[in-house]
């Protein structure tokens, strides 16, 4: 068993390692080594604190199987801890896409109740962080002996490593967070279908509504915005001024399945709202033959949502404008405009307030965390091709109506 870990993790010494400790402050990376340095008692205090500590860490290239046992393992551990002693950990190797583990590191664990029923797991890396005699912090790498018992398998010295040009969190994001092709989303759902009955369901569904066409004569205006910028009046006002088509993303054929796949793990998740975006092209190339198209959110709320959630922290470590993962999908219809509605936190709290309605876990997490309702607005503005027009949607809804009329008039040539 002990050979089977260190196969598992060949490049584990070559891996860096991140822990968020706060999340408006950079990750503590460190690195392994098997010779110690001196003078690094205090380097990693921030982390430990004196105290016992473990990491756990997802272990499989096989994304969606790693995407199932993340979910897995975090709902063991986060409601049989203390709140505050669970932190993210990341091991990657810098610079590689898809090379990402993503994990918990928990502190102040004396007593670590599932720490054997891990250990005897296939994929799941446990370490326990222990500082020895001469003040140097190692982990502990442990797995299953032939009787059952946890066994020390080695143990690295840690040492300090450098920030990587971009945060860690990013590495993963395209093809896991994001879909820039229909079969990457539609794999996804495939290799789920026979532990998730809705998912052959769906995959149905998207046979029977995919068609994929080129867009008509007439234009496609995307209206985005976080809820209560005042996207659904201006679309409807929008559809009356134009006598347009009005769709919506996810398409109203999908909601019969969207409360299921909202409670799945990220990877299924995206997939789900991925397919939703192309069936709302096929929808958008036959209505923009006999008249213009008004669109309720669009990819760039796939993409901006996905890319905010994925990326932990602070702002600053979203990837930078210009990065691919901004990049529209090649294979999915494109709009003529894209208009995206912003109003202050302020008006849009008191809009919020007065709704009364039913939220996603997105959607109250927007109200309730203004690091992450930031993150959001960066990534809706920093997609490409098309880029968002933005518009202040503070004004009365009439004003607001009259200056996307004039954008539409100025960049869709519509009279």
């Amino acid at each position: 068993m002990a050979k089977q870990v260190l196969c598992r993790f060949g490049q584990w010494c070559s891996r860096v390692f991140a822990v968020e400790c706060q999340p408006n402050s950079d990750p503590v990376y460190f690195a392994l080594s098997k010779n110690p340095q001196a003078n690094l008692a205090g380097e990693f205090e921030k982390i430990f604190g004196g105290a016992k500590t473990y990491s756990f860490h997802v272990c499989t290239d096989e994304r969606f199987q790693r995407a199932m046992l993340y979910d897995d393992l975090k709902n063991k551990l986060i409601p049989a801890l203390p709140r505050g002693s669970v932190l993210d950990v990341f091991s990657f190797l810098p610079g590689v896409n898809n090379s990402l583990f993503r994990g918990f590191l928990i502190k102040d664990a004396d007593a670590m109740p599932i720490f054997d029923e891990l250990v005897k797991s296939s994929w799941v890396n446990v370490c326990a962080y222990v500082q020895e005699r001469d003040n140097q912090w190692w982990q502990h790498l442990w797995s299953k002996s032939e009787d059952g018992t946890a066994v020390l398998v080695d143990k690295f010295c840690l040492v300090p490593a450098r920030m990587p040009s971009c945060h860690p969190s990013t590495l993963n994001i395209m093809g896991n967070d994001v879909f820039y092709r229909f079969g990457d989303a539609n794999k996804v759902v495939e290799q789920c279908k026979e532990i998730i009955p809705e998912a052959k369901e769906l995959l149905e569904l998207v046979d029977q509504n995919l068609t994929l066409k080129q867009a008509g004569q007439f234009p496609t205006i995307v209206i985005e915005g976080l809820d209560a910028t005042g996207k659904t009046t201006l679309t409807h006002s929008l559809t009356a001024e134009l006598g347009a088509a009005l769709l919506r993303s996810p398409p109203q054929c999908l909601s019969p399945w969207r409360p299921r796949f909202d409670s799945e793990p990220p990877l299924l998740r995206r997939a789900f709202y991925a397919l939703g975006n192309y069936i709302t092209a096929s929808q958008i190339a036959t209505a923009s033959q006999n008249t213009p198209v008004v669109v309720d959110r669009y990819w760039h709320s796939t993409a901006a949502y996905a890319i905010a959630t994925a990326v932990t922290g602070k702002v600053d470590n979203l990837p930078g404008p210009g990065s691919e993962v901004y990049r529209w999908p090649s294979d999915l219809l494109r709009p003529d405009l894209v208009l995206l509605l912003t109003v202050s936190p302020e008006e849009r709290m008191r809009r919020l307030s007065g709704r009364g309605l039913e939220k996603t876990q997105e959607e109250a997490e927007l109200e309730a965390n203004h690091l992450f309702r930031n993150k959001v607005e960066q990534a809706y503005k920093r997609v490409e091709d098309p880029a968002c027009v933005v518009v202040d949607a503070s004004p009365p809804p009439d004003q607001v109506l009259q200056e996307v009329l004039r954008l539409i008039r100025d960049k869709c040539h519509l009279n």
